[in-house]
């Protein structure tokens, strides 16, 4: 099989013990170097903390490796020319022997591939604005649809359309759940200002919810645990409302389009609050991370 699994992972999942899936693209692609080692090696300690395995997932020579070493991490984050890798992109990057930092739906399919149950990320993509427009919808719904994990995160980014995602995911049958809250979290706000149908306020609810969804043979769909960030870590939702505002009108200005919405967006919001998104950002991903560390622990108690 092409598929590596380190031998910590495999060992792991052989005894039942909790493991916890994380993307690459966050150290290959989402923040500058060394901070993006740096990042990689504290969200791998924060999921030990918790007592479960880190997975880190991404594309090397070919050959997709869910667990990293050092050495491997090391790769992703110093190496040029590491790619951004969708689950489309997997086969051709195996084809070529190519070398890919993994995003949310190549992560999350890999990671259930082998058998890992829980992934934490920062935020999902979704329905873009002007879908009406242009049809873009990111990959990761539809791969979420079919594929059989829990992704913690803190919402999708705020930089789509929030309540347009919110029904995608409804007609897909994704279960969406709130933890310890009603509200959608907004990835760097604690509140989209959009309701959620149903909160779950522990692991062990989680992980309930997970068995149900095996009990009741339900279709391979995901389930999504949507967990704020912490208010006093958010960015401030004024500053929010105005740079993103900005950063839409620059967009459309400079004619940006297709899978160069995102990153322009984002980057612009980096650079007009001062670092204060990306601050907001890596606070919920460590949350998420740390959440779901928990939430491994006890689906593996079960």
């Amino acid at each position: 099989m092409v598929l590596v699994v380190s031998e910590e992972v495999r060992e792991a999942l052989d005894a039942r013990r909790p493991v916890v899936a994380l993307e690459s693209t966050i150290i290959a692609h989402g923040l500058p170097r060394p901070r993006n080692l740096q990042v990689a090696l504290e969200l791998e300690a924060v999921v030990r903390e918790q007592g479960a395995v880190p997975a880190t997932i991404a594309v090397l020579d070919g050959r997709p490796h869910v667990g990293l070493d050092k050495q491997q991490l090391e790769r992703v984050a110093n190496e040029d020319g590491i790619r951004k890798l969708g689950h489309r992109d997997l086969p051709p990057a195996v084809a070529a022997g190519a070398s890919g930092a993994t995003t949310v739906s190549a992560t999350a399919l890999l990671a259930a591939l082998a058998g890992v149950r829980v992934f934490a990320t920062g935020g999902l993509g979704g329905v873009h604005r002007e879908w009406t427009v242009t049809q873009d919808e990111s990959a990761d719904l539809g791969l979420l649809a079919r594929t059989r994990i829990t992704v913690v995160c803190a919402g999708v980014k705020s930089i789509l359309d929030v309540p347009a995602t919110l029904q995608r995911l409804e007609t897909l049958g994704v279960t969406v759940a709130g933890y310890g809250t009603d509200r959608f979290p907004g990835f760097y706000l604690s509140d989209s200002a959009h309701p959620v149908d149903w909160t779950l306020t522990s692991p062990a609810q989680v992980a309930a919810v997970m068995r149900a969804q095996d009990a009741l043979d339900m279709p391979e769909s995901a389930l999504i645990v949507a967990n704020p960030v912490p208010e006093e870590e958010q960015l401030d939702p004024a500053l929010h409302a105005r740079v993103l505002a900005d950063a839409l009108h620059a967009c459309e200005a400079e004619g940006v389009s297709g899978q160069g919405v995102t990153p322009f967006l984002l980057d612009y919001l980096v650079r007009h609050t001062d670092g204060a998104s990306l601050s907001a950002n890596l606070a919920a991903v460590r949350g998420n991370v740390r959440l779901a560390g928990r939430i491994a622990a006890a689906w593996a108690a079960g």
